[in-house]
């Protein structure tokens, strides 16, 4: 074939997305321009998308995904696209969300900050936007994190899993943002805890040495009552799908729990550190 560009896949996102496209193109046997004339495009935007010189869009996106049949599948060109838009999230993050999704339980602990699932609108901000300040995202990618935690809260509320939500008592000491803000957050998790399908606890810093967890976890139990694992360090997320480990993290969940204050003494707890942040 003449002209043909030699792919990079793992050059960038961008590029990945192109490859992909290129390959069920070719699987079709069609060329650039049948394809086109099928997703009401030209040849030339076609053979841009391909080869990374034009980001795809969503409607493109979508488009691919009804020509090539391939929406809701594992080679959705939809969901590439969402991947991309959250670059900046952690690497193995978005595979674990679609676990998420899906499931009928959600076992979490977290350290030092609320999890996102639990926050106020106000405090994600606050959260997100000093990475703003910091140089670390830019805007864009901050707003593009605030809106993927509204998605995920806004799925939660779908779904109504059971939660089991286990908080490390720094995330309600730490206070973020203004103190308006940390206020109206402490009283979100008392909210919370008042649901008929969820339990709050905290786990005191009396708790010391017997804290079986240093880091964040996640054990989302999906319909067929399998379980999946996710913890995170600074620079990637990992998703663990192996009966074997996992499992002795659901072992030390429950010890979790046993070292915890109970629901009632958890939220008189965040009730006392909500008066002293006003």
């Amino acid at each position: 074939m003449v002209n043909r560009k030699t792919l990079t896949p793992e050059s960038s996102p961008r590029a990945a997305f192109g490859a992909h496209l290129r390959r069920q193109r070719e699987l079709h046997g069609w060329s650039q321009e049948t394809l086109a004339v099928r997703m009401a495009c030209s040849g030339q935007h076609i053979s841009a998308v391909e080869t990374g010189r034009k980001p795809p869009t969503l409607p493109f996106s979508r488009r691919a995904d009804q020509v090539f049949g391939t929406a809701g599948t594992a080679e959705s060109f939809e969901r590439e696209w969402h991947e991309m838009r959250r670059g900046s999230l952690l690497e193995g993050f978005p595979e674990y969300v679609g676990y998420e999704k899906r499931a009928t339980e959600i076992r979490l602990f977290e350290i030092g900050i609320v999890p996102g699932l639990l926050q106020t609108p106000e405090y994600t901000r606050a959260v997100n936007m000093v990475d703003v300040r910091r140089g670390l995202v830019t805007r864009q990618q901050a707003e593009e994190r605030i809106a993927f935690v509204a998605e995920r809260q806004a799925t939660l509320a779908r779904q109504a899993p059971l939660m089991l939500v286990v908080l490390d008592e720094s995330c309600i000491r730490r206070q973020v943002g203004e103190a308006a803000v940390m206020d109206a957050q402490l009283q979100h998790l008392i909210d919370f805890a008042g649901s008929h399908r969820t339990m709050l606890q905290v786990a005191p810093f009396s708790a010391g040495e017997l804290l079986p967890f240093t880091r964040q976890v996640s054990l989302p139990t999906l319909a067929d009552r399998s379980v999946i694992a996710y913890t995170e360090s600074h620079l990637r997320g990992f998703v663990e799908r192996e009966s074997g480990p996992v499992r002795a993290l659901l072992m030390r969940f429950l010890q979790l729990q046993s070292v915890s204050l109970s629901q009632a003494d958890s939220v008189a707890l965040i009730r006392s550190a909500r008066q002293r942040a006003v």
